[in-house]
């Protein structure tokens, strides 16, 4: 048994390339794994939840891809279940160039980043459109003003990346309680010196 994305990603030229620059041996192991890696275990459920944001590749009918960033509130992806996720698709710029590229084909990858914890997982899938008010629609997903569709993504496969590249960032939220602490501590040294420069008076010279 193989990894389900090495299924998909390893194509002749791939391996090609992994004989050329000496990597084949070391990524035998992925077409030999014991775990395909073909649904979504726990740990990989737990933090699509806790993401607000990821970036979805599609492909055009004439062959180049596009990068699409979705974003919302943490969780806005959900999980319907091991091999399903969903998302609600809201109106934005009106080219709907990811929703005319999955109409012809379905196929798309996604990264989902932890730039905090340097973390990044990457899904294979087929995504199917379904429109607001459809009787598929799914129940987890909101019916809210601005949303125009649902994107209903069967997953194929998953696999985690190496975090030797990824830069930490943090978001405001993330920082918020150290800044906080800071703060406490320059207000508390800020209160200590104008009782220093009290009890030295007239003594006291700026």
């Amino acid at each position: 048994m193989s990894r389900a994305f090495a299924d998909i990603c390893f194509t002749d030229s791939v391996r090609a390339a992994q004989h050329r620059y000496g990597s084949r041996d070391g990524n035998r192991g992925f077409e030999t794994a014991a775990d395909p890696r073909a649904e979504l275990g726990e740990t990989e459920q737990a933090f699509v939840a806790e993401r607000d944001g990821f970036y979805q590749a599609s492909v055009g009918e004439i062959g180049w891809p596009y990068v699409q960033f979705r974003g919302g509130r943490p969780g806005f992806l959900k999980v319907l279940d091991p091999r399903t996720l969903a998302y609600a698709d809201v109106r934005g710029n009106r080219q709907y160039i990811s929703v005319g590229n999955l109409d012809a084909d379905g196929r798309v990858a996604l990264i989902l980043m932890d730039y905090a914890a340097r973390r990044r997982l990457k899904i294979w899938g087929v995504a199917r459109i379904v429109e607001l008010g459809a009787a598929d629609w799914p129940t987890a997903l909101p019916a809210e003003a601005g949303v125009e569709r649902a994107i209903v993504i069967d997953v194929k496969a998953y696999d985690w990346n190496c975090p030797k590249h990824i830069t930490p960032r943090f978001t405001e939220a993330q920082i918020q309680p150290r800044l906080t602490a800071l703060q406490l501590e320059i207000e508390r040294l800020q209160a200590e010196n104008r009782q220093l420069r009290d009890a030295l008076g007239a003594d006291y010279i700026d």
